[in-house]
């Protein structure tokens, strides 16, 4: 069997992978049995953050959705994340500001909550962790690829038109040079002060305080305690009794989760494919993502 027929079977294996694991998800969403509460009595808003941060969008229409609620007087955002993208971080970490500026919002820490999700509850009114939740890891990392190799192995050359010497900075199709890495170098420094000058921000701590652990370590929510990155140690029940006292509210809160957004099943599933298979051979390529993980 030649090799090219090969690398067809091998990217078709793929694209039926990714098609069934995105209509297992659908499924399981179809068949979910959770009841979102909606209620015009007083209470804490409740949104959480799972998994990889790859978008901003269904966060940020829930944060914008509770500030419009006279009901929910305060809101607990529950974050188990190892971080994700940049710029979904960052804009996660605007509408938290936002939101903060005008209704008490109390971060309840996981299991995880590093690099993007340790920026994302940097601007809270307070934020709670557990004595062993992972924490901080306040960097940024640019992953890149170089398959020049596996190419010339299968016989394909790659030919490139561009307009100036960077432009293909990073390709995985040649040499990573030490003029792109000085490039992309001061991108990542660049991006990696933002993170640290939003902790300084939201924290309101001292800018070199914060620069002094801003090198890519973790920490426990209770070493992050110590280093004034969290303000109490408690459980997600911790987190929401603080909220409700915050906001005055005397009894046991009633718990109020976002509306469900409506999704039309035929896109998410053709719109799942294509974004998994895209991103799949993205990362097979090298695809250049600013990450905070």
């Amino acid at each position: 069997m030649s090799k090219k027929i090969l690398i067809i079977i091998s990217l078709v294996t793929i694209f039926l992978s990714v098609l069934f694991a995105v209509s297992v998800k659908i499924a399981k969403t179809l068949l979910s049995d959770n009841v979102t509460s909606i209620t015009a009595k007083n209470g804490v808003g409740l949104i959480e953050v799972k998994g990889m941060i790859l978008d901003s969008k269904e966060t940020v229409r829930q944060l914008k959705y509770f500030m419009k609620q006279d009901g929910v007087k305060a809101v607990v955002l529950r974050v188990d994340s190892p971080g994700g993208i940049v710029a979904p971080s960052q804009e996660i970490f605007e509408e938290v500001k936002k939101f903060a500026s005008k209704k008490k919002i109390i971060v309840s820490m996981g299991s995880l909550a590093a690099s993007g999700g340790y920026y994302i509850s940097a601007p809270a009114t307070m934020i709670y962790a557990n004595p062993g939740t992972i924490t901080a890891s306040i960097g940024v990392i640019l992953k890149l690829s170089n398959i020049e190799a596996l190419m010339d192995k299968i016989g394909i050359k790659s030919y490139t038109l561009k307009t100036g010497k960077y432009k293909d900075s990073g390709s995985p199709l040649r040499t990573f040079s030490p003029e792109d890495r000085a490039m992309l170098q001061s991108v990542i420094d660049n991006t990696h002060e933002q993170f640290i000058k939003a902790v300084a921000e939201g924290r309101k701590l001292p800018v070199d305080e914060v620069r002094k652990i801003a090198d890519g370590r973790i920490l426990s929510g209770e070493q992050a305690k110590e280093h004034k990155l969290v303000d109490r140690l408690g459980t997600l029940q911790d987190a929401i009794a603080e909220a409700a006292a915050q906001s005055g509210i005397r009894n046991e809160p009633e718990i109020i989760l976002p509306p469900k957004r409506k999704i039309n099943y035929l896109d998410m599933l053709a719109g799942g494919v294509e974004e998994s298979f895209d991103g799949t051979l993205k990362s097979a390529l090298g695809g250049m993502r600013l990450m905070y993980e």
